[in-house]
């Protein structure tokens, strides 16, 4: 809205870079040649290139004159984002930002403005957008401190090492615990981990599953791959056992490898603030895809969510193996091809 009407305007050289971009008919509309998107999320960095776009996935070096950020849901990550782009804009440049109503707006303003020392802003469609003074110069040491706040670090009693803005990134998941609760010790050969987060699942596998020789780690969020690496690296090394690990920036709904013998998964089931079971089901068919013919499926989720439909066409055995706290753990076995 704000270069639409005349308030700010994009550069002729193409200097912008754009943080957590996301595909839509303004963007495309908008696109001059020589921007840089950046996007960690795999379907979305899939939709900018299905668009034409050439998504990056790390913050790239340099300096631009338009910064632009849609910040998240999550506080820190959001505050870190802000610091990441404030370290990227140039002298004369500026970083410009816009969050729904609904989802902190007004916090997230608040939060640039107190960064780089006031802001401008518009409001109109549930949105707020803002954006920085040129040259505005942020002081140091809240600078280092907001960068600081997108480093892996210690959770759950320095068991494993997260990053703000995951799912549940700062503890295990009642979910996830639930699973790992029941999940026999006899899980062995070759497993994998779909939608592995910062690998609490997996982890679970190398600790309490004597037989498990292998396991991938399936995670469309290129932020949780290193916390990923480093927890499971940590299990091997407690298991004290050879054990060949992967982490993948790989979504799940798009296919996994074959011929696992396991398969573990706390599926996502949001689309924004809805629940979207398409997420789950395209989950469980590639589980089906994935495992070899005597393979079994162990999966949790949020016991309102109608999976069985879908279980029931992809496995010819499948069971309840327990439901507490709003939750469903599942075993399947016996994957129809």
């Amino acid at each position: 809205m704000p270069f639409a009407a005349g308030d700010l305007s994009w550069p002729n050289d193409g200097s912008v870079l754009m943080l957590r971009a996301r595909d839509g008919f303004a963007l495309r509309e908008s696109r001059r040649p020589g921007w840089t998107v950046q996007q960690s999320f795999l379907p979305a960095a899939d939709a900018l290139a299905r668009s034409g776009f050439e998504p990056v996935v790390d913050l790239p070096a340099g300096r631009f004159r338009v910064v632009t950020v849609l910040p998240t849901r999550q506080r820190e990550e959001s505050r870190a984002l802000f610091a990441q782009a404030m370290a990227r804009v140039a002298a004369d440049g500026i970083v410009v930002a816009s969050v729904p109503n609904a989802e902190g707006a007004k916090t997230a303003e608040g939060d640039l403005a107190l960064l780089a020392g006031g802001v401008a802003t518009l409001s109109k469609h549930k949105c707020r957008v803002f954006w920085t003074r040129p040259g505005a110069t942020p002081a140091p040491a809240l600078m280092d401190a907001w960068l600081a706040l997108d480093a892996p670090l210690p959770i759950d009693d320095g068991r494993f090492v997260s990053r703000r803005g995951l799912f549940a990134w700062d503890r295990v998941d009642r979910a996830s615990a639930l699973l790992t609760g029941v999940m026999p010790a006899d899980l062995a050969g070759r497993a994998a981990d779909l939608g592995a987060g910062f690998g609490y699942l997996a982890c679970t596998l190398i600790d309490r599953c004597p037989g498990i020789a292998a396991v991938d780690l399936y995670e469309a969020e290129a932020r949780a791959l290193e916390p990923a690496r480093i927890n499971v690296a940590a299990a091997v090394s407690r298991a004290g056992r050879d054990i060949a690990t992967t982490v993948r920036w790989q979504d799940v709904t798009r296919g996994i490898d074959g011929g696992y013998d396991v398969i573990v998964s706390n599926p996502p089931f949001h689309q924004g603030r809805a629940d979207d079971p398409s997420l789950g089901r395209a989950f469980i068919a590639a589980a089906a895809k994935g495992l070899n013919a005597r393979g079994r499926f162990w999966m949790v989720a949020n016991r309102h969510l109608a999976y069985e439909a879908t279980l029931d066409a992809c496995f010819a055995t499948v069971r309840t193996v327990i439901e507490k706290d709003g939750f469903k753990v599942v075993e399947a076995k016996d994957p129809r091809r």
